[in-house]
């Protein structure tokens, strides 16, 4: 029997805006291309998962509407197990993109339901939690909620995710309850109140996740592909050398594309390339959900 990956997050629908351009302040950019789609950094990540070949369950709450109830059957389509979906009172996610035309993006949340996922919520679900293999988690629900799945998970053996996005504050209790961490540059910063600018300062905040209690960590550096830490053992991971058009759910698909390598029993390393792969077909199409590939677009 394979290994089974619950994703435990957001979801949201995406409103994005192609643009030659990010607007200023105050400024209107007329001209841009308009889609909308699935997304949320959870939802995302449980597709990515999907798509590259792992057998995955989804755990999220949603808004009694429209958007709620197409993201579910979205899901479904896919082949994710939604058997206990949460409903909230409050309306469904919805996030606002601008996309320019290198591929970079900002990019405005409103929570809604997302942020009703409570403590509570995942006590419901504790056993659902304590079946799985994998876990992985990020941080567009309450840090509450992901504390608590996190513990759960971890008292009952199951490998932690934890992909730290958006970034924010954490408890120093969650980070002992993980199993992999996989920061970008900006949020080891935060973490580890250590600049990761070059092999020193690299070294050092590697260093200070180990002291935190994380066993395992890959800090992705952008174009510069992503450093792999495993025990002792540090590997750069090299960028595939591709046009981006869209970043959007890159660290998404990275993120999903690991978990579903190490339940293929790879190593940690070449779960890295497997995702590196993945991630830099995402980032050549517009879209979040839209973009991910499935495992027999990997070559």
């Amino acid at each position: 029997m394979g290994k089974t990956i619950l994703v435990i997050g957001s979801s949201n629908t995406d409103m994005t805006i192609k643009s030659p351009r990010l607007p200023a302040p105050g400024e209107t950019i007329l001209g841009g291309v308009f889609h909308m789609g699935p997304g949320g950094k959870g939802a995302n990540q449980a597709v990515a998962a999907k798509r590259l070949g792992g057998d995955v369950t989804f755990i999220c709450k949603v808004g009694r509407d429209i958007f709620g109830e197409n993201a579910v059957k979205g899901y479904q389509k896919e082949g994710i197990d939604t058997t206990h979906t949460l409903y909230s009172d409050e309306a469904s996610g919805t996030a606002l993109i601008l996309v320019d035309d290198s591929g970079e993006n900002c990019i405005a949340v409103a929570p809604g339901a997302n942020g009703d996922l409570s403590p509570a919520d995942i006590d419901s679900v504790a056993e659902v939690i304590k079946t799985a293999d994998f876990l992985i988690l990020q941080l567009e629900i309450p840090v509450e909620s992901v504390l608590k799945a996190a513990k759960i998970a971890h008292e009952a053996g199951v490998y932690v995710i934890l992909n730290p996005a958006p970034a924010c504050k954490l408890p120093k209790e969650l980070f002992k309850y993980i199993s992999l961490i996989t920061p970008n540059q900006t949020e080891s910063a935060l973490m580890t109140g250590i600049d990761v600018k070059d092999e020193a300062s690299r070294n050092e905040a590697i260093a200070a996740f180990r002291k935190m209690g994380v066993e395992d960590v890959i800090v992705t550096l952008g174009s510069k592909g992503s450093l792999v830490c495993k025990g002792n053992t540090q590997t750069l991971i090299e960028a595939q050398k591709v046009k981006a058009v869209d970043a959007t759910a890159a660290g998404d698909t990275f993120c999903g594309a690991v978990c579903v390598a190490l339940s293929e029993g790879k190593t940690l390393e070449d779960a890295a390339r497997f995702a590196t792969k993945a991630s830099a077909l995402t980032v050549q199409k517009m879209g979040a959900q839209d973009s991910i590939p499935y495992k027999s677009d990997i070559k």
